[in-house]
């Protein structure tokens, strides 16, 4: 369905926050940002560091400080765990969206809710470990970025997110809060990719009906802000309005 574009007024218009996961980095959003401007939105995309769960969490609040008036903040992926955590948002923030992402709650992780449900190839064979000044990162092996993360996506588009990869410290995926999570105060939407091999349909769907959240089922990929943007900016516009 195409965006209508809409007169906003500019004193109630929020700022669209879109927060990448693991594995790509802020062009995942690229396709999205477009529709989201198109529609007459302000858009910003900032790039988690992804070495430690708490800094990502204390990166994101900062971040957010920067910015003012309401805000709308959609995580995929990994994300979704960072916008979880109340320590990482502001006062500003109306609303989430969590698109194929985690909905972590208190005590829990990532890695743990991405194991509760069978399904996912983020499996040792599948990766690759190279080591950084001070730790350790993971990268999909290139032959199966297209099996794990983008099937659906085009040849030349698996190719070049493999190329150019946002590598993941795997102690972000052992981070956890105490407090309740963020969705339990605010209103949440969910879009729920029904072929993901990274983050297995089933967990997705416990965690958002768990949640509350409004729910938007896509017969897709991991990658759903890529391949189908359409559907994603249509979320984050309902969470907008």
């Amino acid at each position: 369905m195409p965006i209508q574009l809409q007169e906003i007024e500019s004193m109630n218009q929020p700022t669209l926050v879109l927060v990448h996961g693991a594995l790509t980095d802020a062009s995942v959003w690229r396709r999205v940002s477009v529709r989201l401007q198109e529609a007459g939105y302000p858009v910003i995309a900032p790039s988690l560091p992804m070495r430690d769960f708490d800094g990502d969490v204390a990166y994101l609040k900062q971040f957010l400080g920067t910015l003012t008036g309401p805000l709308v903040v959609a995580a995929h992926s990994y994300a979704g765990s960072v916008i979880s955590a109340p320590g990482a948002l502001t006062e500003d923030v109306r609303s989430l969206v969590f698109v194929t992402a985690f909905q972590q709650d208190a005590g829990e992780t990532a890695g743990a809710l991405n194991g509760k449900f069978p399904g996912s190839l983020l499996v040792p064979e599948n990766l690759v470990v190279r080591e950084y000044p001070g730790g350790a990162e993971i990268y999909l092996r290139p032959d199966k970025f297209g099996d794990v993360y983008a099937g659906d996506a085009g040849a030349r588009d698996q190719k070049v997110l493999a190329a150019a990869q946002k590598p993941f410290d795997p102690a972000t995926l052992e981070g956890s809060f105490a407090s309740a999570a963020s969705w339990h105060a605010l209103p949440s939407w969910a879009v729920v990719s029904t072929q993901d091999k990274s983050i297995p349909t089933e967990a997705q769907r416990w965690m958002a009906e768990r949640a509350g959240s409004t729910v938007v089922e896509v017969d897709s990929s991991h990658a759903v802000p890529l391949v189908h943007p359409d559907v994603v900016a249509e979320a984050i516009l309902s969470a907008a309005g």
